[in-house]
């Protein structure tokens, strides 16, 4: 659900604040005076200063009792603060109010970090709620108040992917994509097929939910010659068609959207960061199923532009309708960029594991754009290589391109399904991101809840508005 936690920014600790936290060093020096005997509490509960370490002591206050959570910095990094901040937020569920003293350093990544890890999503009304309000006593309001925006775009991205596949579909995601705010165009099934969305309409013919293509437009105050367009896959579930999954892998794939949910994320939140760059989202949107209508391993289909595909696998469904995406925009909306973001492959987990995503790029100086933002935003990013040895897998005796490889010669999945990609993107600068493994969290802790994680939304905001 969207995070309940409000933040707010006062000048000084309150007096009679009932939870307060107050930040200590690795060397244990606390940052602030307190009426209390910090050292020596600190050495009686045989503390280290670690980022996430949390100490809790009761004091006297007016009418009852208090408390004071001393909570440890470690080296005061941006990565340090963002843990301390996830731990006190955790530590403080159930309660009305944590009153906050700052750290020194990175306040943003701090405060985003606590309203992160108060976000939870949970149809009914059991258990702990996080915390009410943050309070943070001497923070810088502007710093405090663009944590809550990217927090809250993380949120909703986090929110539309842990949404059931029984509530939404194609449909349902356009009509949120319409809820952010920005100008929004929809093509519907008749619209698609007369302009020729051929890998969109191909997914999406099994389903009794037709599908959709959404693009969402950011326009900044001050004129700007700079347009960049992301491109999300918005498979809302994907049994992987006649290409059927075994039913352990489909129980995650309501979050098979997650990319376009992070699209629709950032282009509702560039507006409230002022972000200086014309932005277009589109989200290629589908549900994969199998029926009578499902397209069929062996169909070739005609893509927007009129690249042909044999599909030899309906269960590489994202890269057929991410290749119209980027087929239209390569053609149509003449972009200086263009980034696409999907859990695209499996492999990618294999690769990398689940707190690292992947980043293919055609352009050296994107690819470093995009780790910069990664490194500072915390959505990790590796850039992968984009094999030209391995093209010839996606060769076709009757098509331009087959959708997999056709056997197993090369074997590396995450990167044959880039090069599908790239084929589609033209010659202007491209970017992919395979989130396939950071998409979901299968634990509950820092600033993750199990489920989506709605990882890219720091990303790109930090990309395209210094977030």
């Amino acid at each position: 659900m969207p995070i309940e936690t409000t933040a707010s920014v006062v000048a000084e600790v309150p007096d009679g604040a009932e939870l307060l936290a107050v930040p200590y060093t690795s060397d244990l020096s606390p940052e602030v005076e307190l009426h209390l005997p910090v050292s020596d509490l600190l050495a009686h509960y045989e503390a280290k200063g670690e980022a996430g370490e949390i100490i809790e002591v009761p004091v006297a206050r007016a009418g009852g009792v208090g408390r004071v959570l001393l909570y440890g910095v470690g080296d005061g990094s941006p990565r340090a603060l963002r843990k301390a901040a996830a731990a006190l937020a955790r530590r403080a569920k159930g309660r009305d109010t944590l009153t906050v003293v700052p750290p020194e350093g990175d306040v943003a990544a701090f405060a985003e970090a606590a309203l992160l890890a108060a976000y939870s999503f949970k149809i009914g009304s059991e258990g702990k709620k996080p915390v009410r309000a943050l309070t943070f006593a001497g923070a810088d309001a502007a710093q405090v108040r663009r944590a809550q925006v990217v927090a809250q775009a993380v949120a909703l991205a986090r929110d539309l992917t842990n949404t059931p596949s029984s509530v939404k579909d194609p449909a349902w995601l356009a009509e949120r994509a319409a809820e952010r705010g920005v100008p929004v165009r929809v093509w519907d099934e008749e619209q698609l097929q007369a302009d020729g969305f051929g890998g969109i309409l191909a997914v999406g013919k099994g389903s009794a939910s037709p599908p959709r293509l959404i693009q969402l437009s950011y326009t900044p105050a001050e004129p700007t010659d700079r347009h960049v367009v992301l491109v999300g896959k918005g498979i809302t579930f994907d049994s992987g068609g006649l290409s059927l999954k075994p039913t352990e892998n489909m129980k995650t794939q309501k979050t098979d959207m997650a990319g376009g949910a992070v699209v629709i994320a950032v282009l509702g939140a560039l507006a409230e960061l002022g972000a200086p760059v014309r932005v277009t989202g589109l989200i290629a949107s589908a549900e994969n199923m199998p029926s009578g209508t499902s397209q069929r391993p062996s169909d070739v289909i005609r893509h927007y532009g009129g690249r042909t595909v044999e599909v030899l696998n309906t269960d590489a469904e994202g890269r057929l309708v991410l290749a119209d995406a980027l087929a239209y925009a390569d053609a149509v909306l003449d972009p200086d960029a263009v980034v696409d973001i999907a859990t695209l492959t499996g492999a990618i987990t294999v690769a990398l594991g689940r707190n690292v995503g992947a980043v293919y790029a055609s352009d050296d100086v994107l690819a470093k754009q995009l780790l910069d933002a990664a490194e500072t935003s915390d959505d990790r990013l590796w850039r992968m290589p984009l094999i030209e040895d391995y093209r010839p897998a996606l060769e076709s005796s009757i098509a331009d391109l087959a959708n997999v490889e056709s056997g197993s010669r090369f074997g590396a999945g995450s990167i044959t399904a880039a090069l599908f990609l790239r084929e589609f993107a033209g010659r202007r600068p491209w970017a992919h991101l395979d989130i396939a493994g950071v998409g979901r969290s299968t634990v509950d802790e820092g600033t993750l809840t199990k489920g989506a994680t709605g990882f890219g939304v720091r990303l790109l905001l930090e990309w395209l508005a210094g977030a």
